[in-house]
């Protein structure tokens, strides 16, 4: 089995736009599902097959609050294969929706309760031997795939002229996979964690209930968004630029002007664009 060359040879270099005086975004939303998570899915799929941990007869399966089910849903979609997702009730419909347009079957778990998700996987995992997971909340190859790949292409794309970069965090891999990759470079770039201000929140994709595979202590800061402000930020960036972004990168863009406006840093910031607005209309529908 081989990873579906349609899905493979389109996922990463995406494109790095402007968003505001010296903030540019990432716009995951051109991998193959819409988000960053193709890039972290992709890269481990890969791997396993090589290593002949996926047959014709395993179930895909992932604990997630929506991205990375998507992701998973849709190669276990080009591969043939069954994929069973674990995640907390309360995530938006449309990410449901998109999972089950892939042949994707949905557990739900207690709301916000991303711990009972993985229980719930692991607890399918040992009731059944021909299951496969990324693991994507303790599995290295997360950091891997964002230091190997991704820091090299937004340090191409950015040249010498990078000041931060600034992301918030879910599984923690993005963050600390580039974060690994600049240090590893010597490159003086700063690296702040985004969080939201509130304990319950609605920033989906970030601030899943602990800090996983990134730890606040080694970043150079940490910068709270309010969830609200988050969505306002994505809403109006779609209405000045067209591009339409899901709530994560509102806190990210939000976060990153913050930063600028009390840095003035010489450079550039750049953040992630995380996904597709599409899949958060129930959300943004009624928001100013």
């Amino acid at each position: 089995m081989t990873l579906h060359t349609r899905l493979e040879n389109i996922c990463g270099a995406t494109p790095l736009i402007k968003v505001s005086d010296r903030v540019y975004g990432k716009l995951e939303a051109y991998n193959p599902s819409g988000s960053v998570k193709d890039r972290f899915i992709s890269y481990t799929i890969k791997k396993a097959l090589l290593r002949g941990d996926i047959s014709e007869d395993t179930i895909l399966c992932e604990a997630t609050s929506g991205n990375t089910g998507i992701a998973l849903s849709a190669v276990a979609a080009s591969l043939g294969l069954q994929c069973v997702i674990f995640m907390p009730v309360n995530m938006s419909e449309e990410r449901r929706l998109m999972m089950r347009v892939y042949g994707a079957q949905i557990v739900d778990a207690p709301a916000s309760d991303f711990q009972g998700a993985i229980s719930l996987r692991n607890s399918f995992m040992q009731r059944n031997n021909n299951t496969w997971s990324p693991m994507q909340f303790s599995n290295p190859e997360n950091i891997e795939s964002h230091m190997t790949e991704t820091g090299p292409e937004i340090a191409q794309q950015a040249g010498p002229a990078w000041s931060a970069f600034i992301h918030g965090s879910g599984t923690g891999g993005t963050i600390e996979g580039i974060r690994k990759f600049l240090r590893s470079e010597d490159m003086p770039v700063e690296v702040h964690m985004v969080v939201p201000a509130e304990k319950e929140h609605g920033i989906q994709g970030i601030g899943d209930g602990q800090d996983f595979l990134a730890s606040p202590s080694k970043m150079s800061g940490i910068i709270e968004i309010k969830t609200d402000d988050a969505i306002h930020r994505a809403k109006r960036f779609a209405r000045e630029s067209g591009i339409l972004v899901g709530i994560s990168s509102g806190a990210n863009i939000l976060a990153s002007e913050q930063w600028v406006d009390d840095n003035d840093p010489a450079g550039i910031v750049i953040t992630m664009l995380c996904d597709r607005g599409e899949r958060y209309m129930s959300i943004y529908n009624g928001k100013a």
